[in-house]
């Protein structure tokens, strides 16, 4: 019998704080310690992982962007490698041909793995497609996103670091429920490197399954993180992120990136640009000539709001991993800031983290002003590890806590950041809390672009 799973791609604190108090006050830590479930991959043969029914059944899938990309897998054999899809249920008025790769991993050979593009979609509409032949067909459904356009409302859900535990199923059976719309993905995926020889395929295969109950029927915007890379040399295999290049179709081509590791979308209000922490990024590479370009691409007239995804925060104060994005830092940070970037979401340390509008970008080595300061031009950088993978919570923080960190917290959740319009945005992170959502950091924003504009011109009708 054959498999499917499908994915798509293209603190409650009492007030609101925006920005930096006074010099010498920092956030707050939280002292929550929550009982969890081990952190221990769930069986194979649990539900969570349930291989669909029927002979040769699809798998995966995977789409994201205006157009879709739908992805899945089939083991038999490649079977059908269309995708018949329309807006009404059970009526496929139109249909779209895909490819189909597979690869090898030690003695591991994957299943089929087909990517198709299903493009010239409308806006803001359902739709329902099929996949698979006979009887092992599968049918998903998916809704578009609004126009671009600068008061379009979208809700984006933050993920990171998941895994396929009971704590990584709290957090995704949370997220579903949350409103969300689409995932942005901050890097480590499945884990399946934390395994050796063929099991490294297997649990690839079984974390598509478990990430089917969203990814089916949601975007999920990808980015990779170090658990991707799977070096491994003592298995023969040594070109990094083979699986995950394999698995994943990102639009990279669309936004003239030379890398699926590297891309940006544009998805109603927002323009969204994934940087990768693990490619070269230092002055000339192709990343860097791509981001400096893509940059410079960016309309807020339309899309107000400017979010970067990556997989190494650029600010943390946990012990662990503790100054690993600092290289990154030093190279784009100027970049960010003089960009009025609104929010930096990464992953890595697993433990959730938020920070005031701070940057360091005037520190060099002759001037010694090695210390982050408040600056309104800078983004707002969040660390959201905490999905629940298998290596569990990183819980020791800096002591005292920094000036620039606001609030932070080890334990699992997930985060959503609710888009309004052109000038306001809701946060909120929300813990696992012995398996209920909690909402404990919640934050209005305030548009990084628009607010600056409305000083300038309250600035100019004042001297006028």
């Amino acid at each position: 019998m054959a498999e499917l799973w499908c994915e798509m791609v293209v603190a409650i604190m009492g007030m609101i704080v925006l920005s930096f108090g006074r010099s010498g006050i920092a956030g707050k830590t939280s002292t929550f310690v929550r009982s969890e479930w081990p952190s221990l991959d769930i069986p194979p043969d649990n539900q969570a992982f349930a291989i669909p029914k029927g002979r040769n059944a699809p798998q995966q899938g995977d789409y994201d962007g205006k157009a879709v990309i739908i992805s899945w897998v089939t083991t038999e054999e490649a079977g059908q490698i269309e995708v018949k899809y329309g807006t009404l249920e059970n009526q496929y008025a139109f249909s779209a041909k895909g490819v189909v790769t597979t690869y090898t991993f030690y003695n591991y050979t994957s299943g089929y793995i087909h990517h198709c593009l299903v493009d010239g979609l409308e806006y803001d509409t359902k739709y329902y497609y099929k996949i698979g032949m006979d009887g092992s067909a599968r049918e998903f459904w998916f809704h578009t996103p609004p126009k671009i356009d600068p008061d379009a409302s979208y809700t984006f859900g933050i993920i990171g670091d998941l895994g396929q535990t009971y704590n990584s199923l709290s957090t995704l059976e949370h997220y579903i429920h949350s409103g969300g719309q689409t995932v942005l993905f901050v890097g480590d995926l499945s884990y399946a490197d934390r395994y050796e020889y063929d099991d490294v395929g297997i649990r690839w295969d079984s974390w598509g399954r478990f990430i089917e109950r969203s990814a089916a029927y949601q975007p999920w915007i990808w980015s990779a993180g170090n658990h991707e890379i799977e070096y491994m040399p003592n298995m023969g295999e040594v070109s990094p992120f083979k699986s995950y290049l394999h698995r994943f179709a990102t639009p990279h081509v669309a936004s003239n990136s030379t890398s699926p590791l590297w891309y940006a979308v544009r998805r109603a209000s927002a323009h969204i640009i994934v940087l990768s922490s693990y490619s070269p990024f230092v002055k000339y590479t192709p990343q860097w000539r791509w981001l400096q370009e893509e940059l410079r691409r960016v309309n807020r007239k339309k899309t107000p709001w400017l979010i970067i995804l990556m997989h190494v925060p650029l600010y943390s104060s946990n012990l662990a991993h503790y100054m690993e994005g600092e290289s990154m830092r030093a190279v784009y940070e100027d970049w960010f800031v003089h960009s009025k970037v609104d929010f930096i979401f990464a992953g890595h340390v697993h433990a959730y983290e938020r920070s005031y509008r701070i940057s360091n970008i005037y520190y060099n080595v002759s001037s010694g002003d090695c210390c982050p300061v408040p600056d309104t031009s800078a983004p707002v950088y969040m660390t959201v590890g905490d999905g629940g993978n298998q290596e569990g919570l990183a819980g020791r923080f800096w002591d005292p806590q920094p000036d620039y960190s606001a609030f932070r917290e080890a334990s699992y959740g997930h985060s959503t950041l609710e888009i309004r319009n052109r000038t306001h945005a809701f946060y909120h992170w929300n813990r696992n809390d012995n398996g209920k959502k909690v909402a404990i950091d919640s934050v209005v924003f305030h548009n990084q672009y628009w607010a600056s504009n409305l000083q300038r011109r309250r600035l100019k009708k004042r001297n006028s």
